[in-house]
């Protein structure tokens, strides 16, 4: 998938997202980049965080964008939607208890780590975006993965991250 195609559809759905206040934030490989100020590698998806209880305003305003919902075997905590040759995942946040915020799962609660979720707004070659905090992405990536590609993958993110911030 083109770089330069999916931080347009980053940048698209942030205006949407904004011009109807909807609050979400990007984690994954592309909170990563923004995060480091440059693309470190491909992407197969564009993963997207938000509030469960928007979910119809974002689906409704998602399927008027284009987007169709496509959802997967197995899906728990999330939703995927295509757009052409773009794959976007769409993780539920809900707040529980002490104000935490965890993703609803049929096994019980994804804890997301503390302060995840916050105002940080990070821009990646001309496109701005609300991102997972760092400490949040750093502990996501360094969980350990059953997957050998999501594991090698994980693992390059976690080098450039520290990398990163070593010059913050």
């Amino acid at each position: 998938m083109d770089a330069q195609e999916q931080l347009a559809a980053i940048r698209h759905l942030a205006g949407l997202f904004e011009r109807d206040r909807i609050d979400y934030w990007l984690f994954g490989g592309w909170a990563v980049d923004f995060h480091v100020g440059h693309v470190t590698r491909e992407h197969a998806d564009i993963d997207l965080a938000v509030w469960q209880a928007d979910l119809e305003a974002i689906g409704a305003l998602l399927v008027a964008d284009g987007w169709a919902r496509s959802a997967e075997p197995g899906e728990d905590g999330y939703t995927t939607y295509r757009r052409n040759s773009l794959n976007m995942d769409v993780a539920y946040l809900a707040r529980g208890e002490l104000d935490t915020v965890y993703t609803p799962l049929a096994s019980g609660c994804g804890e997301w780590p503390p302060h995840s979720f916050g105002p940080e707004v990070r821009e990646l070659a001309g496109t701005r975006a609300h991102v997972v905090s760092f400490a949040s992405l750093l502990a996501d990536k360094s969980v350990r993965r059953d997957d050998l590609a999501t594991a090698v993958k994980d693992a390059a993110d976690v080098a450039v991250l520290r990398s990163a911030s070593g010059s913050r």
